[in-house]
């Protein structure tokens, strides 16, 4: 395993700091109108992309729970449904890459999230394809995620994946959100994101809840991105399609909330590609191994 303690102790240090000072991991997140950006503060925000999932199984709270010892606040999530409208907490529409559906259900194929019940996923191992010490690990519903960040005090970056094919997820994500006590005036302000890639979706997020901040995952045309900034605050791209001008043209744009626009970019696993985002203007980097990014541009 990769840990870097010192590196964890300082950005535990950090964290402690800001929050000692009143200031939070990202400008947007911030609220309206208050707090300061990631570069004034020293660096752009690291999000651990489903957990620290380069070094533990993706989206399992195992990876919350390491993304939390190597010291990071933000963790990055997928939210889907089964077939009987359970939030569940997984990347692909389908449970064969990440968990042993294929030995459990050999007749389900193509073993889709939609066609599975909540009780038939939680007998599925998603663990065990990572590593040995990772058998049995499950695949967690939303419910049990959000507790176990709010648990961790970690800060939670919410994508909702592949809307549609679940018709009226916005709508059940924040009802389960609310319930889980996530959408007080403090976590809203400070500790949720809520993504998609559909413009749609995250247009349905945005006129649900207007105080809370949202981001569009992709990279629009510049002309393009004037309309986006009606009802989202940040474009997070992926690296290889942005520039420093892509990046300074969504920073001149006030967004959904009268500030200017974040960008906070995906997948960056490696020290130099993370330094050149950086060199880039990007407020935040999104990666499955937040200590090699953290070391390389010194984020929090």
């Amino acid at each position: 395993m990769h840990v870097r303690p010192a590196a964890a102790a300082a950005a535990a240090f950090l964290g402690l700091a800001l929050t000692l000072l009143g200031g939070t991991a990202s400008q947007a997140a911030a609220g309206p109108g208050t707090g300061p950006g990631p570069a004034a503060l020293g660096g752009p925000v690291v999000y651990a992309h489903r957990g620290a999932s380069a070094y533990a199984p993706e989206n399992t709270l195992e990876a919350v729970d390491l993304a939390m010892r190597l010291g990071f606040e933000w963790v990055e999530n997928d939210v889907q449904r089964t077939r009987d409208g359970e939030l569940v907490v997984i990347h692909d529409d389908t449970l064969a890459r990440t968990t042993d559906v294929e030995e459990l259900f050999p007749d389900r194929r193509p073993w889709r999230v939609k066609d599975f019940t909540a009780a038939e996923i939680a007998r599925l191992d998603a663990g065990g394809w990572f590593g040995e010490e990772y058998a049995g690990a499950g695949v967690p519903t939303l419910r049990q995620y959000l507790d176990r960040v709010r648990r961790n005090q970690q800060r939670l970056l919410l994508e909702i994946k592949k809307p549609e094919l679940y018709p009226g997820i916005e709508e059940q994500t924040l009802r389960v959100l609310d319930e889980a006590g996530w959408l007080d005036r403090r976590r809203v302000s400070g500790r949720l994101v809520v993504q998609s890639f559909s413009a749609d979706s995250v247009r349905t997020v945005h006129a649900l809840r207007p105080d809370l901040v949202t981001a569009f995952l992709g990279t629009p045309k510049v002309a393009d991105l004037a309309a986006y900034a009606e009802f989202t605050d940040r474009i997070n791209p992926w690296h290889t399609t942005i520039s420093a001008e892509w990046v300074a043209a969504v920073h001149g744009l006030l967004g959904a909330h009268g500030r200017p626009m974040e960008v906070d970019t995906w997948i960056v696993d490696d020290a130099a590609t993370a330094r050149k985002v950086q060199e880039m203007g990007v407020d935040g980097i999104i990666t499955n191994a937040p200590d090699v990014v953290r070391e390389a541009v010194g984020g929090f």
